[in-house]
């Protein structure tokens, strides 16, 4: 397979991946990981890997209890054979405890960057994927506080 065949196959299971992660399709998500324990999910701003497939599934029950209308808008994407990266704006409403925060109905808004790893022989589905976001501004949004920053506006430029 070539470099090009190979980041093409990775862009279509990305593209799947956030489509499916938009419409809250839980089997669609994981459908887009290899499903064994070589899987993970890495939070780096809470210094956690959740680890193997099950540990993937638990980060995404803990995503959508927390914010469960949350919604992705890609602002930047950048590939390369193995691994790609998509710059994107997460927004939604605070509904479930998130890192000691109670539920408040505040509004979230956020920029993420993702890296989405790939086995060398299997570009079309996700080893893994690694978030990087500033957890201290999602967590003063969660509370409310009136100078609370909301990102750059990656996602309106």
């Amino acid at each position: 397979m070539s470099d090009a065949q190979r980041i093409e196959a990775q862009r279509r299971t990305i593209a799947e991946h956030i489509e499916a992660e938009n419409a809250h399709d839980w089997p669609r998500v994981y459908g887009t990981f290899v499903q064994d324990e070589h899987a993970f999910y890495d939070v780096v701003p809470l210094s956690t890997r959740y680890a193997g497939f099950t540990g993937v599934q638990d980060f995404y029950q803990i995503l959508d209890s927390a914010i469960p209308d949350f919604r992705i808008t890609v602002n930047a994407e950048y590939d390369s054979p193995g691994a790609s990266v998509r710059e994107v704006t997460i927004d939604g409403t605070h509904q479930g405890e998130y890192c000691d925060a109670q539920p408040s109905g505040h509004r979230v808004t956020f920029e993420l960057a993702a890296v989405y790893i790939f086995r060398p022989e299997e570009p079309g589905k996700l080893l893994a994927e690694r978030i990087y976001f500033d957890n201290e501004t999602v967590l003063r949004q969660m509370r409310g506080e009136e100078d609370a920053p909301a990102g750059i506006g990656l996602a309106t430029r």
